[in-house]
């Protein structure tokens, strides 16, 4: 389902993974792994949602530790997301590119992990695998 509000925030396709879904998306067809973090992308991205009344009221610092770093984790998600797919060159005017599935399973895997919690939530837009994250990142730090 497109979604006006994810399309707002310039990510592109604007698909709300949280109200899209696949039939197939089960573990006997895609495989466990794909399905587990499949589940896991949408388990973060619904605690941000059911988080984002107290942020709009009372602000990030009102939160835990802990959901702030989940707020952080989901919006690098949601922006990852949102990759320079061939179909959305005309939307975000950078040429799209080619991601494996593989590789985007593991590339979501540690998002959802934390392990690139210390990468600028920018460096995840509309860009192609980790490697492509890692560059804008270190562009972004060089500024």
């Amino acid at each position: 389902e497109l979604s006006r509000p994810i399309s707002q925030l310039g990510i592109y396709p604007a698909v709300d993974p949280l109200t899209s879904t696949s039939r197939i998306l089960e573990a006997s067809i895609v495989g466990e792994e794909h399905f587990r973090v499949a589940n896991e992308v949408k388990r973060i991205l619904q605690k941000y949602k059911e988080l984002q009344d107290i942020i709009a009221i009372l602000g990030m610092d009102e939160l835990s530790e802990e959901d702030k770093v989940l707020v952080g984790r989901a919006r690098r998600l949601q922006r990852f997301l949102g990759q320079n797919f061939i179909v959305a060159e005309k939307f975000t005017g950078q040429p799209g590119s080619v991601v494996p599935l593989a590789d985007t399973i593991e590339a979501f895997d540690r998002v959802c992990k934390g392990e690139f919690d210390h990468f600028p939530e920018q460096a995840f837009n509309s860009l192609g695998g980790l490697d492509d994250v890692e560059a804008a990142a270190k562009k972004i730090a060089g500024k």
